[in-house]
């Protein structure tokens, strides 16, 4: 039988920021969901679908990891900016590729894909990670009953207006 998860998702990948971990969960299933197209032939159309997906959410994604980097003033944030700009640039290369030149979506790129992933959490995202605490935003870094109490006495920008 024919592994159908790429990747398993496991809390070694966590950067101890919720929102983050969940997304990056969303991106593992949609790989995984990608690997299930390829391995069992559901054709291009599915699979660019499914391609599609991912790229939005990953574009959905970084926009998050960004706004925490900049609200907290992250050393590091001009090349992880940078290091998700270059894989969206690729990304969008081979959603032209696979408009314009009839090509296909291959295990090689699926690895890739979740070569990149893997490396760029357990690097770059767990070293933003590890700011985020340490600029003592760790106590938000999950919902927790305490953290919502706290949020609904705090006054928000956007109630004033």
């Amino acid at each position: 039988m024919i592994a159908t998860e790429l990747f398993t998702w496991s809390d070694d990948f966590s950067v101890h920021i919720q929102e983050v971990d969940e997304q990056h969960k969303v991106l593992v299933g949609l790989l995984n969901q990608l690997h299930v197209a390829i391995i069992e032939h559901h054709g291009k159309a599915t699979s660019r679908e499914i391609l599609d997906r991912l790229a939005e959410y990953t574009r959905t994604h970084f926009m998050l990891e960004e706004s925490l980097m900049r609200l907290t003033h992250y050393p590091g944030f001009e090349i992880h900016k940078q290091q998700h700009e270059e894989l969206m640039a690729q990304v969008q290369s081979l959603q032209h590729k696979l408009d314009n030149e009839n090509t296909t979506i291959t295990f090689e790129l699926l690895h890739f894909l979740k070569n990149w992933l893997v490396q760029h959490i357990n690097d770059s995202d767990k070293r933003f990670g590890a700011h985020f605490q340490k600029v003592g935003l760790g106590q938000y870094s999950t919902w927790t009953k305490e953290v919502e109490k706290t949020m609904k006495k705090k006054k928000w920008w956007w109630k004033f207006w």
